[in-house]
């Protein structure tokens, strides 16, 4: 038996001795090791020590590689295993311990080779090696900001004059009640499509208290400062010739009222002298609008000498100081002016000479009142060749008073533009109002006279009572006062 087993035996241990540890000294290859084709390294580990005998040796798995259950018979037909993205030599060098391995992109590999097998390390080898793109900023140029041209600004404001109620206006409802909203609707839809809108309060609302009352000394009752709200008022003057007509006390009466809406910007009235220096400016659609007030009197009754800041007088010093400090901190600047000759509708000198004055101070736009009849407009240049409007009167707003010129106010339409920092009026129109009531002093209201009817003249009182009167008399006076200024339609029809 023994004798049967030996010559395998002896192949076994032949075996085994060709993959023991490989000695420094290079031995002569074999014929079949020349013949042999390496098999390529795969990426994978290979274990420190190579185990003692190919018999006891326990293959190191090899992930996606297909290992051969049993090692073939000689290694000079041995198989490779085929390994995806290596390039294997056409020959085999002459000794393992000095086979230079493929060369695989993005690896670093060692310059020599270990000397043996069983210590050497591969360099490993990332699963997979993709070169880094260059950054898309530097072959892209990235796209630059897109921006806009500038756009102008627009601004619309209206202005009408002296809201002026007389004994047959206060008389209360039928319940005892003060309402007069029905005095406004009719120009309400122009003045709530304004931005600002301005409106000359003749007289005080100091409150029952102080007993309501017309002509010569007013006292309206303060459901009529509502009734401006609620049409759409929203900047309101209250420095006219009437203010002192009930004293100090009826003043800070209505200053008490206005209080209650601080929304509404109400001018030439104040407190104290602090209360005074606070700018008014109103700030919109980019547009900051600056607001001042004067009136030339009280009518004789005199602003308390310890408060000289009660009421707002026309006092050149006093103006130029406030008008220079708040030209700076606005756009544009609007000064309010109750001034002139009662019933004149033509300007005074008085008028003409203040008027140059604001020019030349740069105000932007004068807005006049207190004559209760229209007077023109005129565009005047400042000694800074900066560009003024003025309206002298814009009469009465509505009243009760009898002369047919007295009937006629006007409302004042501004376009104002603001373009890279310059402020231009585009258009400065006057539309002329009516005021109508009806026999027994009752259905006051104000309409555009756009709107005004023959009808409706034939039943004024003014008419019945043999006055000149009706929508021909009313266009050939605004015509003749305002000339190019006048404006004949609805103002919303610009927009169509």
């Amino acid at each position: 038996m023994k004798r049967k087993l030996a010559p395998y035996i002896c192949l076994f241990g032949f075996l085994a001795g060709c993959v023991t540890t490989i000695p420094d000294v290079k031995p002569p290859a074999s014929a079949a090791l020349a013949k042999a084709e390496s098999a390529p390294v795969p990426a994978t580990t290979v274990p420190e020590s190579a185990p003692a005998t190919l018999a006891k040796a326990e293959p190191t798995p090899i992930p996606a590689t297909t290992v051969p259950e049993s090692a073939p018979a000689t290694l000079a037909k041995a198989e490779p295993v085929p390994v995806p993205a290596t390039t294997v030599p056409e020959s085999a060098p002459a000794t393992l311990a000095k086979t230079e391995p493929t060369p695989v992109p993005a690896t670093t590999v060692p310059e020599s080779a270990p000397a043996t097998l069983a210590k050497a390390e591969p360099t490993p080898v990332p699963a997979t090696t993709v070169p880094e793109p260059m950054a898309l900023a530097s072959m892209v140029e990235e796209p630059q900001p897109v921006i806009p041209p500038p756009t102008p600004d627009f601004l619309s404001i209206v202005a009408v004059g002296d809201n002026l109620f007389h004994d047959p206006m206060i008389k209360p409802q039928k319940d005892g009640s003060f309402n007069y909203d029905s005095y406004y609707t009719e120009i309400k839809p122009i003045v709530q499509a304004a931005d600002i809108a301005f409106v000359n309060q003749e007289t005080v609302l100091a409150g029952k208290s102080f007993g309501y009352s017309g002509y010569p000394q007013f006292n309206t009752p303060q459901e009529a400062g509502l009734a401006l709200i609620n049409a759409g008022f929203n900047v309101v003057n209250q420095a006219t010739n009437h203010i002192m007509d009930k004293g100090e006390k009826a003043v800070f009466a209505t200053m008490d009222f206005w209080d209650k809406y601080p929304k509404i910007a109400v001018l030439g009235v104040h407190r104290s002298q602090e209360e005074r220096d606070k700018q008014i400016i109103i700030e919109k659609n980019n547009i900051r609008t600056g607001f001042l007030s004067y009136t030339y009197g009280t009518n004789g009754i005199p602003v308390p000498k310890d408060k000289p800041y009660l009421v707002s007088l026309i006092d050149e010093k006093v103006m130029a100081k406030e008008i220079d400090a708040l030209r700076p901190n606005c756009d544009l600047l609007v000064v309010s002016m109750h001034w002139g000759e009662e019933y004149r509708r033509t300007p005074t000198a008085e008028q003409k000479r203040l008027a140059q004055f604001l020019a030349d101070r740069r105000v932007d736009v004068i807005i006049g009142h207190h004559p209760h009849v229209l007077e023109g407009t005129v565009t005047l240049t400042g000694k800074n060749g900066n560009e003024t409007f003025c309206v002298y009167s814009l009469g009465n707003f509505i009243s009760n008073q009898a002369d047919s010129p007295t009937l006629l106010g006007g409302l004042l339409s501004l376009r104002i533009k603001k373009f890279e920092g310059t402020i231009t009026i585009e258009s400065a129109k006057i539309i002329p109002l009516v005021t109508h009531y009806e026999a027994g002093s009752v259905n006051f209201k104000v309409y555009p006279l756009y709107e005004y009817t023959e009808e409706l003249a034939k039943k004024h009182t003014r008419r019945i009572q043999g006055k000149e009167l009706g929508v021909q008399y009313f266009t050939n006076l605004a015509r003749t006062v305002l000339g190019d200024a006048m404006q004949t339609e609805d103002p919303s029809m610009n927009d169509k």
